[in-house]
C-alpha cells in the first residue's frame, strides 16, 4: 500500500459499537453504560484579512479547540465513587480525572480509546418515576472535560 492511502480492518467490516467500556480509573474502576454520546471536538476558526490585502477574501486559521460535554446513561447509579464525585464537586473544590472511553472486539481488547483530560461532572438527571410504569430506571450523567486524545487499536 502505498503513501496516504487508505486501509480498512483486516475483516474489511467496519466495527460495531455496541460494545465498550467507560473507565474512570483509580478507585472509581470501570462501569458499563448503556449509552455515551456527545464525543466531540471542533476547531473553531479564525478569519482575518489585512487592510493591506490584494486578495478580497479572508484567511482562514486554526482557533481553539472546542469540546462538548459527554452524557453517560445507564441504570440508576449504584457506584457509590461516582456518586460521591458529584457530590463532592457540589460542595467543595472540583476533583478532575482521567476517563477513557474504550471500543471493544469480540476478544475483549480495545479497537479505539478515547481518553477524556481533567474531566468533572456537571450534571446528573434520574428518570420519572412512575407508580404505573414498565420500565428501567435510567440515570443520566454529564461529563464536562478539558482536552481528548484518540487512540487506534491496542
Amino acid at each position: 500500500m502505498g503513501k496516504g492511502e487508505f486501509n480498512e480492518t483486516a475483516s474489511g467490516w467496519p466495527k460495531s459499537k455496541f460494545y465498550f467500556l467507560v473507565n474512570f480509573g483509580g478507585n472509581f474502576g470501570s462501569a458499563t453504560f448503556q449509552e455515551v454520546s456527545g464525543l466531540e471536538a471542533e476547531t473553531q476558526v479564525i478569519e482575518y484579512r489585512s487592510g493591506d490585502s490584494k486578495q478580497f477574501s479572508t484567511l482562514k486559521m486554526p482557533g481553539k479547540i472546542k469540546y462538548s460535554n459527554i452524557v453517560l446513561k445507564k441504570g440508576i447509579f449504584k457506584n457509590n465513587a461516582i456518586l460521591s464525585w458529584f457530590n463532592n464537586s457540589l460542595e467543595t473544590t472540583i476533583e478532575t480525572r482521567t476517563v477513557s472511553l474504550q471500543l471493544l472486539d469480540e476478544n475483549n481488547q480495545p479497537e479505539m480509546t478515547w481518553t477524556l483530560q481533567n474531566a468533572f461532572p456537571v450534571n446528573i438527571k434520574v428518570v420519572d418515576l412512575k407508580a404505573n410504569g414498565n420500565e428501567v430506571a435510567i440515570e443520566t450523567m454529564e461529563l464536562a472535560y478539558k482536552g481528548l486524545t484518540i487512540q487506534n487499536g491496542r
